[in-house]
């Protein structure tokens, strides 16, 4: 089944794509910046979401990995 279709599937990539944006934007600011737009924009704001949300957006990843693990 798509990601898409399956919720728990799309918060899984959700929360991945926050924390790799953030890493990139950790260690290469350049390739994310504030003024473009589009998909880059995006990834931006996925950085910023994960800059300023980083303990609860761990908690989250805490959680769906311990979900992953040993519930689903």
């Amino acid at each position: 089944m798509s990601a898409l279709f399956n919720f728990k599937s799309m918060l899984i990539v959700i929360l991945l794509l926050i924390c790799s944006c953030t890493y990139v934007h950790a260690h290469a600011p350049y390739l994310l910046d504030s003024h473009k737009s589009g998909l880059a924009g995006t990834f931006w704001k996925m950085a910023r979401i994960g800059e300023r949300l980083s303990p609860w957006v761990s908690l989250c990843c805490f959680i769906m990995g311990f979900y992953t693990l040993f519930v689903g």
